[in-house]
C-alpha cells in the first residue's frame, strides 16, 4: 500500500481541530463586524440627536431625566412647542368678545329682544280715528255726488281709564322676560367659548409634553442600543423603545384630533368656518380664586337671569289681571259729525258711544286665568331658585374638586413618578432594573402630566361652569360680584 494514501489517526485529528477553530474565529469575526455596525449605528443616531433644536441639543447624553425636563419644559405659547396649523396666541378675552359679536343665535335672540321693546308704544298708543262722509238726496233728480245734504263725521275711540298704561305695561314686562332669555343666552354662550377654549388648552399643553416625550424615547432607544452592543442585553429592550415610539405617535394622533374637535366647536361659535386657523391657547386657568358657598349664593341670586326672567313674567301676570279687571268698564267714542244742507243752514253734531260689557262670564275667566299665571310663575320663579342653588353648589364642588386634583398631580404624583423615574433609569444603566421597569415609569410619568395638564385645563371648565351658574363672571374682589347683568 502507497504510505502516500493512507490516512493517519494523528492527521485526521489536526484537520478536525484546525476545523473547529476556524469556525469558531468565523462566528466571532461576525460578532465583532455586528457590534461595529450598532456602535456606528448609535453614533449616527446621536449626531442626528444632536443636531435637532436646542430643546434637545442642550441635553446631557448621559441623562434621560436632564433629557426630559428639556423636553417638556415648554409651555403653550412658546414657539419650540407650537402645534402645526397655529400661527399667533389665542387669548381667552378676545375669543370671548369675537363670540359675543358674532355669534348668530346670539344676535337672533338680541334682534327678538330689541323688536320687542317696539311694542309698549304701540299698546299703549290710541287706535285710529275714523272718518265718514255720507251724501243724501232723492233718487231721482238728485245731484250726485254733489247732493243737498252732506254728513261729515270724525270719531275717536278711547279705552277705559288706565287700559292703555296697563297693555304697554304688560308689553314692557314681555320684552323684559325677552331680555332676561337672551342674556341666559349671551351666559350661555361664553360659558359654551370658555369650555371649549380651557379644553383646548389642556389639550395642546398635552400635545406638547407628547411630543417633546418623543425624544426621551429616542435617548432611551440609543441607551439600549448601545447596551445591546456590548452585550449586556438583549436586542428586545432596543424592539420595546421603537414599539414605543410608534405607540406614542398614535397617542399624538388621538389629541390632534380632540384639538381639530375642539377648534371647529369654536369656530361655530364664532360662525367661522369650521377649518378656519386658530392660535395657540395662552391663557392660563386662575386656580386662586375662591369665594365663600354663602357669598356665591348671594351672587346668583342677584344675577341669574332665569330668576329675573321669572320676576318679569310675575309682574306681566299681574298686570294682565289688572287690565283683565278694567274689561268689566267700557270702551268709549268721541265724535263730530258737521251736516250742511245747502239752502237751509248748517249743524254740527257731538256723538258720544259706549261698548256695553254685558258678557261678565268672560271677564271673570279672564281673570281666573290671570290669577292662575301669576300661581304659576311664582312657582316657576321658586324652581329657578333652588335649580340656581343647585346649579351654584354643584359648580362649586366640582371647581373645588379640580383644583385639588391639580394641586395633586403637581405636588404629588408627577414629583413621585419623576422620583420613579430617575430610579429606574440609574438601575436600568447600572444593571439593575430592566428595561421594562424603566419603559414602565417612563410611562407612568408621561401619563402623570399629561392628567396634570388636561387637570389645570379642568379648572378652567369648573370656573366656566361656577359663573353661569351665579349668572356672572367671577371677580378677584368679592365686592365687585354685584353683577354684571343690568
Amino acid at each position: 500500500m502507497d504510505p502516500t494514501t493512507q490516512s493517519h489517526p494523528n492527521c485526521k485529528r489536526s484537520q478536525s481541530v484546525d476545523a473547529a477553530g476556524l469556525s469558531r474565529w468565523t462566528s466571532r469575526l461576525r460578532t465583532v463586524a455586528a457590534g461595529a455596525a450598532v456602535l456606528l449605528f448609535a453614533h449616527i443616531h446621536a449626531v442626528t440627536l444632536s443636531a435637532q433644536p436646542a430643546q434637545t441639543a442642550v441635553s446631557k447624553p448621559d441623562s434621560l431625566t436632564a433629557e426630559r425636563v428639556n423636553a417638556t419644559a415648554a409651555l403653550p405659547g412658546d414657539a419650540s412647542s407650537e402645534p402645526l396649523g397655529t400661527t399667533s396666541p389665542l387669548t381667552l378675552n378676545q375669543l370671548v368678545a369675537d363670540a359675543l359679536r358674532e355669534n348668530p343665535q346670539l344676535k337672533s335672540t338680541r334682534a327678538l329682544w330689541e323688536a320687542m321693546l317696539e311694542r309698549p308704544a304701540q299698546e299703549r298708543a290710541l287706535s285710529n280715528p275714523t272718518f265718514e262722509y255720507n251724501a243724501m238726496d232723492v233718487p231721482d233728480g238728485g245731484s250726485w255726488p254733489n247732493t243737498e245734504e252732506k254728513r261729515f263725521m270724525i270719531e275717536q275711540e278711547f279705552s277705559w281709564f288706565g287700559k292703555l298704561g296697563l297693555r304697554g305695561r304688560v308689553a314692557t314686562k314681555d320684552a323684559e322676560a325677552m331680555q332676561r332669555d337672551y342674556e341666559a343666552m349671551r351666559r350661555d354662550v361664553i360659558r359654551m367659548v370658555k369650555e371649549s377654549y380651557f379644553d383646548l388648552y389642556g389639550v395642546q399643553l398635552s400635545l406638547s409634553i407628547t411630543r417633546a416625550e418623543e425624544d426621551v424615547l429616542k435617548r432611551m432607544e440609543t441607551v439600549a442600543m448601545t447596551k445591546y452592543s456590548t452585550g449586556e442585553v438583549s436586542q428586545q429592550d432596543v424592539l420595546k423603545a421603537q414599539a414605543e415610539i410608534s405607540m406614542l405617535r398614535q397617542t399624538l394622533y388621538d389629541l390632534e384630533q380632540q384639538e381639530a374637535i375642539l377648534q371647529a366647536k369654536i369656530n361655530q361659535l364664532l360662525n367661522r368656518r369650521a377649518d378656519a386657523p386658530l392660535g395657540l391657547a395662552v391663557t392660563s386657568p386662575d386656580s386662586t380664586l375662591d369665594f365663600d358657598l354663602e357669598q356665591l349664593f348671594a351672587a346668583a341670586e342677584k344675577n341669574r337671569p332665569e330668576i329675573k326672567g321669572a320676576q318679569a313674567q310675575i309682574e306681566r301676570s299681574r298686570a294682565e289681571r289688572d287690565l283683565m279687571k278694567k274689561e268689566f268698564f267700557p270702551d268709549y267714542r268721541l265724535g263730530v259729525e258737521y251736516r250742511s244742507f245747502g239752502s237751509n243752514d248748517d249743524m254740527m253734531m257731538f256723538t258720544v258711544g259706549l261698548d256695553l260689557p254685558i258678557w261678565h262670564n268672560k271677564y271673570k275667566a279672564g281673570v281666573r286665568e290671570a290669577e292662575k299665571m301669576i300661581e304659576s310663575n311664582e312657582a316657576a320663579k321658586e324652581a329657578a331658585e333652588k335649580q340656581t342653588a343647585f346649579d351654584v353648589r354643584d359648580a362649586q364642588f366640582k371647581l373645588h374638586t379640580a383644583r385639588r386634583t391639580l394641586d395633586l398631580y403637581r405636588n404629588a404624583l408627577v414629583p413621585q413618578a419623576q422620583a420613579r423615574f430617575d430610579a429606574s433609569e440609574a438601575g436600568y444603566r447600572t444593571g439593575k432594573v430592566g428595561f421594562l421597569d424603566l419603559l414602565e415609569s417612563e410611562r407612568f410619568l408621561l401619563n402623570a402630566r399629561v392628567m396634570a395638564a388636561m387637570a389645570e385645563g379642568s379648572v378652567g371648565v369648573q370656573t366656566a361652569r361656577l359663573e353661569r351658574a351665579i349668572g356672572t363672571d367671577l371677580s378677584p374682589a368679592a365686592d365687585n360680584m354685584d353683577g354684571d347683568e343690568k
